[in-house]
């Protein structure tokens, strides 16, 4: 899940890249004669003294860089660390989908047409957590109605608690993004402070640095935040609805075992 996610961002990166060095050949025709631009800060003049839209790239690894390598670092890991878990989340309750309804159908047909072993069967070979449910409560038919019902209700928890897995992990990683950029802010803060004291002077050059620093790690950290936050929420709603239709589903399934062992 890791690899994915470094993957995709090596991926990324390998094509800006690789866009920047087919338009290297051109600038430099242009600004043969001048001298090559030093750091970020240059190209930024640069291209804001030319009237050209700053990419998107240069100007994100330009605030990262002046955010501070240290705390924007730590912000950007709990992004991937948080992205990763979604994107696992979300993939998992996307398999975890099941037609009941049919699903349901097809467990009745099988009881009529080839007993409870036929039904098993069917249950095997669906995925998601319903039939696994399914499957349970036909472990148990041989011992009355009460207990499959019993069994519904405890591998429906089971069930609930693997959907949840991982959940914690994303809301921690939501609360320490802008924790850490909240820190950021106050090492800023005290970063102004120690220049003014040094400097001796309250002027706009000596305090903008830490404060600079201090408003940059308080924007990533709360950026990363409302992204995870996106996905936890996403999620949520996700188990909710798969939660809803195994309770419904299992309602049904009770029914009908009640309905064969009449017959």
């Amino acid at each position: 899940m890791f690899l994915a996610v470094a993957g995709l961002v090596t991926f990324t990166a390998n094509i800006a890249s690789a866009q920047d060095e087919n338009a290297a050949p051109a600038a430099q025709e242009q600004v043969a004669d001048e001298p090559a631009p030093a750091n970020d800060d240059e190209v930024i003049d640069l291209f804001a003294g030319s009237g050209e839209e700053i990419p998107l790239h240069q100007a994100l690894k330009t605030k990262f860089i002046e955010g501070g390598a240290g705390f924007m670092s730590l912000i950007v890991i709990c992004l991937i660390l948080g992205l990763a878990l979604a994107i696992e989340r979300i993939l998992y309750l996307a398999f975890s989908k099941t037609n009941t309804t049919k699903l349901l159908e097809d467990v009745e047909k099988a009881l009529e047409e080839g007993g409870v072993e036929k039904a098993k069967e069917v249950c095997r070979n669906t995925r998601g957590p319903v039939a696994s449910i399914f499957y349970q409560g036909l472990l148990r038919m041989d011992q009355g109605v009460d207990v499959v019902e019993k069994t519904i209700v405890s591998y429906g928890g089971v069930q609930m608690s693997l959907m949840e897995n991982g959940l914690s992990w994303i809301g921690l990683f939501i609360a320490i993004a802008p924790s850490l950029g909240f820190l950021g802010t106050v090492i800023g803060m005290i970063q102004a402070f120690d220049a003014i004291q040094a400097a001796g002077d309250i002027s706009p050059n000596v305090v903008a640095g830490g404060m600079k620093v201090a408003l940059i790690t308080t924007v990533g950290g709360l950026i990363v935040a409302m992204i995870l936050q996106v996905f936890y929420n996403y999620i949520l709603a996700k188990i909710d609805s798969l939660s809803i239709d195994m309770e419904d589903s299992s309602i049904r399934f009770v029914d009908a075992i009640t309905k064969y062992n009449k017959k």
